[in-house]
């Protein structure tokens, strides 16, 4: 069961963030360099110049966005989500209300081509679309990470992009639908935000449990980060980039370095907005440590080893929100054995 963070709500600026832009076509050191600095300081960033064809995107909006206008009635043919296919869900917790609908796959191209058959009238062409786009971002999240690893001046600079490439590799790829808000629902709803009745949430508080997330949306606003405790800002959608964040993941295996940044999405009022989001995560039995490297005495242990499959259970159980990592906390380890 997946359930909105406890906390309050908290303040909304509405001057847009201007996240760190990454031409993945510049110079490689330097390029390694702006990602380093962005992962530290935003935990989220935008590239360019990506290498991902205008077609492949286009092709998997499309399919997307058809499947959300069918009638319910027929979306439902392809649920209920067990994980995968297609879910909806109200999620929210004292007031925090989230509407999404969504298409859930796992990577697995077969797996891919099954679940075709009850989303899509032309289920070879829905297939081949959603292949071809995790394709292409898996090659970008594999080539971003391998920039990480050199930028932090790790020896084996595959070691955090190997685990997505592993082909028992537990990634995600994920549609969320978001409807415009009916005039009717702006001047009722409970959930507006601080007197803005133009804008709900769509999916709640949350970070990312995995290493690394490629976002883009039909270029419509709603993603908003939280950098300060406390205070909401929204990114802007940009239809040339991807939105690159860290995972829970890669902070433990940065030792800290980089953060995994909570983020939600609010719905738009007047048209609807298609994410869709690539989650790149180790296999279940993959151990999850830093490298030598980013680990000294200046800067000890932060996180105890664990695998991605126990640290998959442990973030299912909290709500969303909640500091998953904390559990995994060398220190508290430490104290408890003392």
């Amino acid at each position: 069961m997946v359930v909105a963070s406890p906390n309050p709500a908290r303040a909304e600026k509405f001057q847009p963030i201007v996240l760190p832009v990454v031409d993945l076509s510049a110079e490689r050191l330097e390029v390694s360099n702006l990602i380093v600095k962005a992962c530290e300081e935003y935990g989220f960033f935008q590239v360019i110049n990506h290498g991902v064809s205008e077609d492949i995107i286009a092709q998997m909006e499309e399919e997307g966005l058809n499947f959300f206008a069918k009638p319910l009635s027929e979306k439902q043919r392809a649920g209920p989500a067990t994980p995968f296919g297609y879910g909806c869900k109200n999620i929210g917790f004292n007031g925090d209300i989230g509407e999404v609908e969504y298409l859930l796959f796992d990577t697995n191209p077969l797996s891919i081509s099954q679940r075709s058959n009850t989303i899509s009238n032309d289920p070879k062409k829905f297939s081949f679309a959603v292949s071809g786009y995790i394709q292409a971002v898996r090659g970008l999240a594999c080539e971003i990470l391998d920039l990480m690893a050199e930028g932090l001046w790790v020896h084996d600079s595959s070691v955090f992009s190997r685990m997505i490439r592993d082909v028992e590799s537990d990634s995600l790829f994920r549609l969320n639908h978001y409807p415009p808000i009916l005039c009717k629902d702006r001047e009722t709803s409970p959930s507006s935000f601080h007197g803005h009745s133009s804008s709900k949430v769509g999916f709640g508080e949350h970070s990312d449990p995995q290493i690394l997330t490629i976002l883009r949306s039909n270029d419509v606003g709603g993603l908003q980060i939280s950098l300060d405790e406390g205070v909401w800002v929204p990114v802007p959608p940009d239809p040339n980039a991807f939105c690159v964040n860290v995972g829970d993941v890669l902070q433990a295996m940065t030792n800290g370095r980089f953060v995994s940044v909570r983020h939600r999405a609010l719905t738009n009022s007047y048209k609807s907005r298609m994410s869709m989001a690539y989650f790149g995560a180790p296999p279940l039995h993959a151990w999850v440590s830093a490298p030598a490297e980013l680990v000294t005495p200046q800067k000890p242990l932060l996180y105890r080893p664990f695998t991605w499959g126990e640290y998959k259970k442990a973030s299912y159980s909290l709500r969303l929100g909640e500091g998953r990592l904390d559990l995994f906390r060398k220190h508290s380890i430490d104290e408890h054995v003392a």
